[in-house]
């Protein structure tokens, strides 16, 4: 690499404007599942936040913490280790205040010691991370990572913020639109699974000259005797007329 060039990759990144903000943030909710959500997370934080060589999400399921994205290999290595060895500004962001910062990873062995000097020896000299959170609820955090010892101007952390709270919200509106096709979906299969039953009661009342109830119990009965399910044994009897054999 030339000098020339060398300079040139050390440029700060455009300052954005409202508009590319406003953009940022109809590109996070755009994405179609939590996952696709978590991945242009950090795929945008590591594209637009100056400063940024990578970025990795821990993300909070039922109290726990998982590693949710990251950006490269690397960062997914750090983000594995930060959640095994369970220290570091991610997890602090997470539990203790909405944001952390080092600008120099070696002066943190006596906070993080374990992650300072595996993080330093992977080659990041500073970071910054964003919890993530949608009310009161905490969702995650984000880390950004440098190889640069401070890296990160109060630009960046300004826009990081920012980007944090936009990503929070992309994040919760994803959650929130897989919880309702879930609960969707199984609607339909419970509508569907009534139906079938229904018909099949239909077909043992009228074979069998019985009422509803005694139907029912037929199917029950024949669910219990051959370990199957009543919605099984109701197929069963829409497709052949008839219960199973005992």
């Amino acid at each position: 690499m030339t000098a020339e060039d060398e300079s040139a990759s050390m440029e700060p990144r455009r300052d954005p404007t409202f508009t590319s903000i406003a953009d940022i943030a109809r590109s996070l909710s755009a994405e179609p599942s939590v996952l696709a959500t978590l991945q242009r997370i950090v795929d945008v934080a590591a594209e637009t936040i100056d400063g940024c060589e990578g970025a990795g999400l821990l993300l909070v399921s039922k109290r726990e913490i998982v590693v949710g994205a990251w950006s490269n290999k690397l960062v997914h290595e750090i983000e594995e280790m930060e959640y095994e060895i369970g220290e570091g500004p991610c997890i602090d962001a997470i539990w203790e205040r909405p944001t952390f910062e080092s600008s120099d990873l070696r002066d943190e062995t006596s906070r993080w010691p374990t992650f300072a000097n595996r993080a330093v020896g992977a080659g990041i000299e500073s970071m910054l991370a964003f919890r993530l959170f949608a009310s009161e609820e905490t969702l995650g955090a984000l880390d950004l990572y440098s190889s640069r010892r401070g890296a990160f101007d109060e630009s960046a952390r300004a826009l990081g913020t920012v980007f944090a709270a936009h990503a929070a919200l992309a994040l919760a509106g994803a959650q929130i639109h897989e919880r309702d096709l879930a609960e969707a979906a199984g609607l339909r299969e419970a509508l569907s699974s009534r139906d079938v039953i229904g018909q099949a009661k239909g077909i043992l009342m009228a074979i069998r000259h019985i009422d509803a109830d005694a139907a029912f119990d037929l199917l029950r009965a024949a669910s219990q005797t051959r370990n199957e399910k009543v919605l099984q044994i109701a197929e069963y009897v829409v497709t052949t007329g008839s219960l199973p054999e005992r």
